[in-house]
This record gives structure tokens, sequence and C-alpha cells, in this order.
């Protein structure tokens, strides 16, 4: 593989790894530090800054693709530019929670940012919504897939392991399909990524916080929608769904859950709620440890990753619908487990307390 295509990866991880642990120590310095809840895990106030190491490793890793290898064209400058909103907005929010309200009208601003440059979804037959079919959908992907990398925000190393995984099978989609110009902005998210993780794990820890995991989110979105992953244009969108399959069962089956449970009516009630009741937290009321639900879900991610890689050069629609619904079977089976063990830890509390 040439050099030019690992550099981006190696200078991103030192970035990110050096700077890492100084952020930890402004962050608090500042007090911009996680505190716990009962909702939350840690037991003390964890710093935030995380984020800060994931930002700068990805846009020094990409600096030297931008001065010597490729111009910066309308589209990746747009989504550069737009995570680049999102995490500033995000990283206030660590710092002074910002209303919701607040937040979902950023994310739209930098939503029609990306999309104002020509970067959406595009599957849809002329005579089927159009248009406006395909800007109403490539919305809720940009947001989705944004607040569903925060939602999985819970659990050291979760993250930024799905984003690694994530970012890797796009890399080998693009690389193995000659999209050469594209490979660099996956690759630099691997490397920043790759740089915090140690710091997520040590005994004084940090987290990414909201700037780190919504940047990550934004940016994965985007590549998602930058990148031509088939001809077929099932296979198109089957591809990414596929990667992304992790975040986009997290975010639908605990919006499902919530909304069905009364918790939450509109999208500034999604974007505040906040609760034990993600992917992670079902598989920790099954019995697994942090790091072993950590495992599990990536574990997940790659099996999805391997399939969308699978059919990536595939031209017939029928082997993308029968992947998704290979995929949808497996979630739907995860799905039930998960409300299965939740109940039986449940009943098993109240016999607890009633000393049964």
């Amino acid at each position: 593989m040439p050099t030019r295509i690992i550099f981006p990866l190696l200078l991103s991880f030192l970035i990110s790894f050096l700077t890492a642990p100084i952020l930890r120590k402004f962050a608090l310095k500042w007090n911009i530090v996680d505190h716990p809840e009962v909702r939350k895990l840690q037991k003390t106030p964890v710093p935030l800054l995380g984020g800060v190491a994931v930002y700068l490793g990805v846009i020094v890793g990409m600096l030297p693709v931008l001065l010597f290898v490729q111009k910066l064209d309308g589209p990746t400058s747009a989504l550069l530019s737009a995570s680049t909103l999102i995490f500033v907005v995000s990283l206030i929010d660590d710092k002074r929670r910002l209303t919701a309200r607040l937040r979902l009208t950023v994310q739209l601003v930098a939503a029609v940012i990306i999309m104002a440059s020509g970067i959406r979804i595009e599957f849809l037959p002329n005579n089927l919504w159009g248009d406006a079919g395909e800007v109403v959908i490539t919305l809720f992907w940009i947001l989705g897939i944004t607040n569903a990398f925060n939602y999985l925000d819970g659990i050291d190393g979760l993250c930024s392991g799905i984003a690694i995984f994530s970012s890797l099978f796009f890399f080998i989609v693009l690389f193995w399909t000659g999209q050469k110009y594209l490979v660099f902005l996956p690759l630099a998210l691997i490397g920043a990524c790759l740089g915090f993780i140690p710091g997520n794990f040590k005994k004084e820890k940090m987290f990414l916080g909201d700037g780190g995991s919504m940047f990550i989110g934004f940016l994965i979105s985007g590549v998602a929608l930058l990148g031509s992953w088939a001809q077929d244009n099932i296979i198109k969108i089957t591809v990414p769904i596929l990667i992304l399959g992790v975040p986009i069962f997290d975010m639908t089956f605990t919006t499902i859950m919530r909304y069905k449970e009364k918790k939450i009516r509109n999208i500034v009630q999604w974007l505040e709620y906040a609760g034990r009741d993600h992917f992670h937290h079902y598989l920790m009321d099954l019995g697994l440890h942090q790091h072993g639900a950590a495992l599990f879900i990536v574990a997940v991610n790659i099996s999805m990753g391997i399939s969308a890689i699978i059919i990536a050069k595939s031209d017939r629609a029928v082997f993308g619908a029968l992947t998704i619904l290979k995929g949808g079977i497996m979630f739907g089976l995860i799905a039930v487990l998960m409300v299965l063990g939740r109940r039986l830890r449940k009943e098993q509390e109240v016999r607890e307390r009633q000393g049964i």
C-alpha cells in the first residue's frame, strides 16, 4: 500500500495520542468533566476533552493530503466545515449544557451545509418523491447517524471502537473500488480514534464528550454519503446501512422503546432524554461486564461490515435486499433477547426486595 495512504493514519494517531494527556489536564483545570449520575457508570468525575484530541488528529492528519496529494473539493470542504461546526457547538455543550432546540438547529444547519454542496442520498426513482424525497431522507440520515454515535458513547471504547471498524470497512470498499481520492478521510478518523482509545481505558481516563461523539457521527454520516458504494441503487444504500448497522439499530430500538413507554413524544424530547436503555445497557443487564458488552457490540459491527464488503461489487439488487433481511433478522433476535433479559432482571430485583 502506498506510503501516502498510510501517512494520514499515522499522523492522526500521533496527534491524538500525544495531545490527549495534555487535554485531560486542561479539562480538569477548566472543569469540563462528566459528573457521576444515577444513569452513568463512572463513580468519579471524568474529563471530557477526548473529542478535541480526535478532532485535532483528523484535521492535522488531513493537512498533508490537502497540501501534497489532492486539493480540497467542494463536498469534502463542506463536510469538514460542517463537522467543525458540530464539534465546536457540541464542545460548548460539554461545558455549559445547551438546549436541545439549539443543538437541533445547529445540526440542521450543518446538514444543510453539506447538502448544499451536492452531498445527498441519490437512489430514489425520479417519479417517486424526486429531489424532495432524497433531501428528507438525507436529512434523517445525517441527524440519525450523528446522534446514534452519541448514543453509543456510554461505555469505554464503544463509540471509538465502532468508529474505527466502520471507517475501516468504508476504507476497504473505497480502496477496493478505486475511489482513492476518498480513502484519506476514514483513515484519518481511524488513526485519531486509535490515538484516543488508550486514554479511555487508563485509570486516569478521559471521555470523548459530546464534542467527540457528535463529530465522529457527523463525519461518518458524511463519508457514507460521499462514497459511491455500488452501481445498483439497492446495493448502493445497503453497503452503508450494513456498515453502520449497530448505531442504526441502537438508535431505532431505543427510540421505539422510549416512544412505546411514553418517555418521548417529539424530536426535542428525543434529543433531551437520557437513560440507561441503550444496546450496551441491555447487554449489561444480561450479565456482561462493560468491556464484554463493548466487545460483543463491536463483533456485531464487524460481522455486518464483512457482509457489506461481500456485496459491495455485486450488481444484483436481490443480494442487497437479502443481506439487509439477514441483518434485520439478526438484530431482531438480539432485540428479543435484550427485552427478555431486562424483564428477567427486573423480576429478580423485585424478588430480592421482597426477600423471596
